[in-house]
């Protein structure tokens, strides 16, 4: 027999005492509701959509020791910070490898029914990529090749025709063609880890590509002041970018630059996380960065230079890290980690009748470097 409950919190927009309601798994109604303390309740939203994951919690999507079961153990620990919507993300490597990470993820879901429903897609970012020195960022330039739709059937046909997100740089001379048969078939293309001429990149938007990977990152250490490829997606309005605001990536006057360019409505966040976020600082040995060291603070570093060596900080923190490194309000910061990356799935990231009951119950004050999770309710089931 069907049971209705509820989860009662602030909303983030006025800080006033909402209900959500919801049975066998779907929200019912959101209503404001009398409270004896208001201001010790915790907050209440969306469920966060995260839509690169490289890794989480000592678990990769990536590299040779990848399994269903590491895939369903990332995705438990992604529940426990508040991710209850992901994508897990399969980077540059040799046919035989990525291929191996989408059966992985597929094999995973077929499983267990937490990542049946975290997992709403696949995000492929590479191996069609700049080859050049920073652009390529951390991504093997032994791998980089060119778009070819046949082995995107192969990825789709091992990923159950999950794959959702597509990231290439445009530069290749395959990039029109290939871009605009994804685009035909419901599959959206997003621009990154380019070196790409402002022309390439007009026609790669024209052909279909609407979505940016991480701006600001994945990019040459040094640029022309103009023209650049940062100022050609910024300028673009078709384009909506991907930020990771968790406070190492981007320093504060970017990220703030770049939020305002593109508008809210035409901004997202995502963690970038790899397999070392979560896990306690230290020196680790990576199979794709080498020697990294994490700091207490949640930067990854290379162990031998300056560099950052990836993302090791959940999307809970990047929201934190935009409210403030650029001024936002929570509900603004948390719009870009629900609702606008929602818009890639069919009805997540946001609090309506109809839609799964994702919910998180989290504290967070002035000062705080991350969304502090009390409770985790995903399609209705508590999961903390």
């Amino acid at each position: 027999m069907s049971q209705q409950r509820a989860m009662v919190g602030r909303h983030p927009s006025n800080g006033r005492p909402y209900e959500v309601r919801y049975t066998d798994g779907l929200i019912d109604s959101l209503e404001p509701v009398e409270h004896p303390d208001d201001e010790g309740l915790p907050w209440i939203a969306a469920g966060l959509v995260d839509l690169q994951v490289n890794g989480f919690g000592g678990h990769d999507a990536n590299g040779p020791d990848v399994t269903p079961e590491g895939i369903v153990a990332m995705i438990t620990a992604l529940a426990a910070v508040g991710t209850t919507t992901c994508f897990p993300t399969v980077i540059t490597e040799s046919p035989e490898a990525m291929l191996a990470s989408l059966r992985a993820i597929t094999e995973a879901r077929r499983a267990d029914p937490l990542a049946a429903h975290v997992i709403a897609g696949i995000h492929v970012e590479g191996p069609h990529l700049s080859d050049q020195d920073g652009a390529r960022g951390a991504h093997p330039a032994a791998h980089i090749r060119p778009p070819d739709l046949a082995e995107f059937e192969r990825w789709q046909a091992a990923a159950d025709g999950l794959i959702t997100l597509v990231t290439l740089s445009p530069h290749f001379p395959e990039t029109v063609d290939y871009v605009g048969e994804l685009t035909r078939r419901g599959v959206r293309v997003s621009i990154g880890h380019t070196h790409a001429t402002g022309e390439q990149l007009t026609a790669a938007v024209a052909a279909g590509a609407r979505y940016s990977t991480h701006l600001g990152n994945g990019a040459h250490g040094t640029l022309p002041r103009h023209p650049n490829y940062l100022w050609t997606q910024l300028a673009e309005d078709r384009l909506i970018c991907g930020f990771i605001a968790d406070g190492h990536h981007l320093p504060a006057a970017t990220l703030t630059t770049m939020l305002r360019a593109k508008g809210l409505v035409r901004s997202f966040l995502v963690s970038d996380s790899t397999a070392l976020a979560g896990m306690p600082p230290g020196r680790y040995r990576t199979p794709v960065g080498g020697d990294v060291v994490l700091s207490a603070d949640g930067r990854l570093g290379d162990a031998n230079t300056s560099f950052l060596a990836g993302a090791a900080l959940p999307l809970a923190a990047g929201v934190a890290g935009a409210v403030e490194l650029a001024g936002l309000s929570l509900a603004e910061g948390l719009r870009l980690a629900t609702a606008n990356p929602g818009r890639l799935t069919a009805d997540r990231g946001v609090i309506t009748p109809g839609a799964p009951a994702d919910l998180i119950l989290f504290d967070h004050g002035d000062g705080d470097r991350t969304l502090r999770i009390r409770r985790v309710v995903i399609k209705g089931t508590d999961r903390g």
